[in-house]
C-alpha cells in the first residue's frame, strides 16, 4: 500500500445531486436528485453549463450520502 502523511490528506467536499444518469447493468444508481453527497476534492470533471459549474462523478466517487 501507499502510507500519506495527514498533510497529504485531501478533504472531501459536500456536493448536492442534481441529477442522476440511469446506471448500468453493472453500476447500481445509489442516490437521487437531491441528495447531499461527500466527493473527493480532485474526483470528478468540472464543467460550466449556462453560467453554472458543475461536477460530474462517477456512482464509485461518491464517499457517502449526508443527512
Amino acid at each position: 500500500g501507499i502510507i500519506l502523511s495527514g498533510s497529504a490528506k485531501e478533504k472531501p467536499e459536500v456536493a448536492q445531486v442534481v441529477e442522476v444518469g440511469p446506471g448500468t447493468s453493472d453500476v447500481k444508481m445509489e442516490v437521487k436528485k437531491g441528495d447531499k453527497v461527500l466527493i473527493s476534492k480532485y474526483s470528478g470533471t468540472n464543467v460550466k453549463l449556462d453560467g453554472e459549474e458543475y461536477i460530474i462523478v462517477k456512482m464509485e466517487d461518491i464517499l457517502a450520502v449526508v443527512d
